[in-house]
């Protein structure tokens, strides 16, 4: 690149990075183009993914106040992520995008590669015996091909040969999954790196409704009046106030039901007794 079109690029940089207030680094690594265009159609409409060399965003980020620091984390193909969107959020978005992909042979397996058992779309013939060469257990059965167990072909962390990818791939088994890696993120002079922002929403949700439950509960232990006790208290109150008028005895349009069944219950026991003695 000609030295006037860097200087150029570094400048559209800074004025990209400027007119937003969330700027991340994410890696595009292995991403195919068309991937790419898939995924900036898909978050045109709220952030922005500038591709350029590694180099050239180190500079953009240099006089940037408390974004320098980004630059540590430019490793590989690399790219900018400018939005307007929260990190926690555009962390859920790019994670969102994410698409799985065949595998070509080479790359290496994220988890273990298992092909399940059952039937295929395959007629019988020739692939019976690929199939079995690649370490899938097949017969054909019924008119069709059916794989007879679940078998793992590639364990995690193993390289995927070539001959297991291209039968994979006629499996329809996409072993890879593709997309923008954050690297970091940054927001109001605060970096935000991936294991940061990889967080379980639910989670989340779960431990603070479990924490106002348990809150709820210790401010009505406590007598604590608020918008949200007082009709719990006041509850509790009734509650004590009829069970102290039952002890005590005290006759009142709310005690006079249940003293009358006392006395009820009471006559029945007694009556029984009596029926028994004087048998």
């Amino acid at each position: 690149m000609p030295a006037q079109a860097k200087i150029e690029e570094v400048q559209n940089l800074k004025e990209l990075i400027s007119s937003y207030p969330v700027i991340g680094i994410v890696s595009i690594h292995g991403i195919p183009a068309s991937q790419m265009h898939a995924m900036r159609k898909m978050l045109r409409d709220h952030a922005v993914v500038r591709v350029s060399k590694n180099r050239l965003i180190k500079h953009a980020l240099s006089d940037q106040n408390g974004m320098s620091k980004l630059a540590d984390y430019l490793e590989g193909e690399s790219a900018i992520l400018a939005t307007d969107v929260n990190p926690f959020k555009i962390y859920r978005e790019l994670e969102k995008a994410k698409m799985r992909v065949p595998a070509k042979g080479g790359e290496i397996a994220p988890q273990d590669i298992v092909v399940e058992k059952g039937k295929t779309a395959f007629k019988p013939g020739p692939i019976v015996g690929e199939l079995q060469q690649v370490g899938i257990p097949a017969a054909i059965r019924e008119g069709g091909i059916v794989i007879d167990r679940t078998v793992t072909v590639v364990k995690e962390g193993q390289v995927i040969p070539p001959e297991k990818a291209q039968m994979l791939t006629r499996l329809e088994i996409y072993p890879l999954e593709v997309g923008l890696d954050v690297q970091a993120v940054y927001e109001d002079g605060s970096i935000y790196t991936a294991d940061v922002l990889d967080v379980d929403l639910e989670d989340i949700i779960n431990d603070f409704r479990t924490a106002a439950s348990r809150a709820l509960a210790l401010a009505v232990e406590v007598g604590y009046p608020t918008r949200e006790t007082v009709p719990l208290l006041l509850q509790k109150a009734h509650r004590h106030s009829l069970a102290l008028a039952l002890e005590a005895g005290v006759v009142t349009p709310e005690t006079v039901k249940e003293f009358i069944a006392r006395a009820h219950r009471q006559a029945s026991t007694l009556a029984k007794e009596l029926k028994t003695e004087g048998e």
